[in-house]
């Protein structure tokens, strides 16, 4: 009796292993294949993009799998010899980068304030933070459009900057000061103890530990204000407009600029994923810097 115990025991964990192991390997089939299906559009644009305007017009990208022969570097070439377009993506790096570093900054020390500082009316203070998050951006598009005009700002790249500025430091203020207040007491305390001022507590302590919000922060910032089309429609001009822009006006013209529409949206496209992908990797080692400490 006792032997055919074990033996079903045994059995029992064997078919309990066997099917962990397949349900595994299932999930990881099917969240490969999902990973690929939502890798299909970049694909399809990438290939698009090194074809010439008549192989695009004639048939569908997957036809290079069997013509290797119609991949060419032309389009990017031409590309680089737009004006309009390469201008348009130097203009966009100047939007996006002071806006994202901006708003991570300001928020930053912010919402350590907020979260860590004693000083009149913080809690009313922080409300009106929490209130500006309903307001739509459409809303403050005409008001701010006439106030730029008058500051001589409309239709320039720093205008576009402050807007985004404006309009992402409440959500910035709001998630900084939630992931800062969650930080232990203790922590702080002996930090004071030791004779650290509040910069250097802010430095040394709270933004090594806020390394996730803080990366997080950047990854939406920076995609939202690449992404843009509408504050950059009703705040830039032809000097200063950004790609969305340029590519928009590009299409107009689909018939006759296809072979620079496909690499510059291509271009648009993989520069935002891969600055996902590399504040990703750095969002995990904060989590599990975190972790450890």
């Amino acid at each position: 009796m006792v032997q055919r115990t074990a033996a079903q025991a045994g059995g029992a964990a064997m078919t309990a292993w066997l099917l962990a192991k397949v349900n595994g390997g299932l999930v990881r089939v099917f969240l490969l294949l999902v990973g690929l299906f939502w890798l299909v559009p970049t694909i399809g644009l990438l290939l698009s993009s090194l074809r010439s305007p008549t192989d695009m017009s004639a048939s569908g990208w997957w036809e290079v799998f069997t013509q290797p022969s119609q991949l060419t570097w032309e389009n990017y070439r031409n590309l680089l010899e737009n004006g309009d377009i390469t201008g348009s993506l130097v203009n966009t790096v100047l939007i996006t980068v002071p806006a994202t570093v901006l708003v991570v900054a300001i928020g930053s020390l912010a919402g350590y304030a907020f979260a860590w500082m004693e000083f009149p009316g913080r809690d009313w203070w922080f409300l009106g933070v929490v209130g500006l998050l309903v307001v739509p951006v459409q809303v403050a598009l005409i008001p701010i459009a006439e106030l730029f005009g008058k500051l001589g700002l409309f239709g320039s790249i720093l205008g576009v900057i402050l807007f985004h500025v404006g309009f992402g430091l409440p959500f910035a203020v709001f998630l900084l000061r939630n992931f800062f207040a969650e930080i232990p007491r203790e922590l702080l305390e002996a930090a004071r103890l030791d004779g650290a001022g509040e910069l250097r507590l802010f430095a040394r302590v709270v933004l090594p530990l806020g390394g996730p919000a803080i990366a997080s922060l950047a990854i939406f910032q920076f995609l939202w204000v690449w992404n843009d089309m509408l504050v950059a429609l009703v705040f830039t001009d032809a000097d200063s407009q950004p790609i969305t822009v340029a590519l928009q006006t590009q299409v107009r013209q689909f018939g006759n600029n296809i072979d620079v529409l496909a690499p510059g949206a291509f271009i648009s496209m993989v520069i935002p994923l891969a600055v996902f992908f590399v504040f990703q990797r750095q969002f995990v080692t904060g989590v599990m810097a975190g972790a450890v400490k």
